[in-house]
């Protein structure tokens, strides 16, 4: 479009902030609303494959990740003991690194100084309490009590999504996969220069992931009920007992888990927003559309892909409904093959049944979903 446009991004994570940056340099206007009192991060620590990284190089944000994280290149399988039974190399989408592995609080602040630099706002403890789409723009009040009105709002508002909620009601809500992630950060192991997972105990899984030269996150997958919730005192217990069974490195790492308030407990959902992603003009991205199951870490790698796809179609197209239609034909595919194969891997790995259409999938395997790598635009 010649014209720049106004835009009001709900939601200052990984997705929204990569959007922002990458429309504000641009030349649009752009403000992101974020309900979280700053930029601050809950997690542990996160995977940017090559296509996530592809896209912090075009935002202009790759060095800063690069040098706040660990890159790596290989991914070794192991059986519960810690006996590796393969060493898979990763693919690199064209001259990007193959993995960086960084820690969610540094992801944060990052992104967060790219959108400042290249010129969005960003409002903290704020949230939209009234919009109206007339069509032409949209009408906003935030909770701060301020309005304005906007060429376009996009919901990169997570999982919990409070605008798919405002769009389509309860039809879509998250789905929980019967699993759970268990993640605390600990000190590198001087072997751990890859992803380190061990699989093959029913129900469980457990991988270490380098984010710095010091620290890897020890993460673990197991089936949990689904009212079940850590104990606050007694987590770090709770995670040992349950990794009892693994050895090797995965065994050493637990040694490190000391301190329940570390421990970072997440249950496992999916969502899918069947409908059009968007209403008029207002438009649902990242996992506010189409959470998935970490298992192929392209979770938020999606979010910065309809990012910057989105900001792409926006100048490329001209006027906002015409780059909404072009923007989902791209990534409704894309994101909807992420999810399922991602769900396949969770059950093949756990040792849960998978169905006719899951084992389809199954056969192009982790390795083979390397062709999410081709360029997103």
């Amino acid at each position: 479009m010649a014209t720049p446009l106004r835009v009001l991004i709900h939601g200052g994570g990984i997705g929204g902030l990569t959007l922002a940056t990458a429309l504000a340099r641009s030349g649009h206007t752009v403000q992101v609303a974020e309900v979280r009192d700053g930029v601050e991060a809950l997690g542990v620590g996160i995977i940017q494959p090559s296509n996530a990284l592809h896209v912090m190089r075009e935002i202009g944000a790759l060095d800063a990740c690069l040098e706040a994280g660990f890159e790596w290149e290989i991914l070794t399988i192991c059986d519960p003991t810690g006996t590796p039974l393969a060493k898979i190399p990763q693919p690199r989408m064209d001259d990007a690194p193959s993995n960086n592995g960084i820690p969610r609080p540094e992801l944060a602040r990052i992104l967060a100084e790219a959108a400042s630099a290249a010129g969005a706002s960003v409002s903290y403890r704020t949230t939209i309490t009234e919009l109206s789409d007339d069509g032409a723009g949209v009408d906003v009040t935030l909770s701060d009590g301020s309005s304005a009105r906007w060429d376009l709002v996009v919901g990169f508002d997570g999982i919990g999504s409070p605008l798919r909620k405002r769009l389509y009601g309860d039809t879509y809500t998250p789905e929980y996969t019967g699993f759970a992630n268990w993640r605390v950060t600990v000190p590198r192991l001087p072997e751990v220069q890859g992803v380190v997972m061990s699989a093959g105990n029913e129900d469980a899984k457990a991988l270490l992931t380098p984010i710095t030269d010091e620290l890897m996150y020890l993460g673990a997958v197991f089936g949990e009920e689904p009212d079940f919730r850590p104990d606050p005192e007694r987590a770090h217990e709770e995670l040992v007992e349950r990794l009892a069974a693994f050895g090797g490195p995965v065994a050493e790492a637990v040694k490190h888990v000391t301190d329940p308030a570390a421990v970072v407990y997440s249950r496992i959902s999916q969502v899918t927003v069947e409908e059009p992603w968007h209403v008029g003009r207002i438009v649902l991205a990242g996992d506010a559309a189409h959470a998935s199951a970490p298992q192929l870490a392209q979770g938020a790698a999606m979010a910065v892909e309809d990012a910057l796809v989105l900001a792409r179609s926006l100048d490329a197209e001209a006027d906002v409904p015409a780059a909404l239609a072009a923007w989902e034909a791209r990534r409704r595919p894309r994101a909807m093959f992420v999810q399922s194969l991602s769900r396949a891997v969770l059950k093949q790995e756990t040792g849960n049944p998978t169905t006719p259409e899951e084992d389809e999938l199954l056969k192009i395997g982790i390795p083979g979903a390397a062709h999410v790598l081709v360029k997103p635009y």
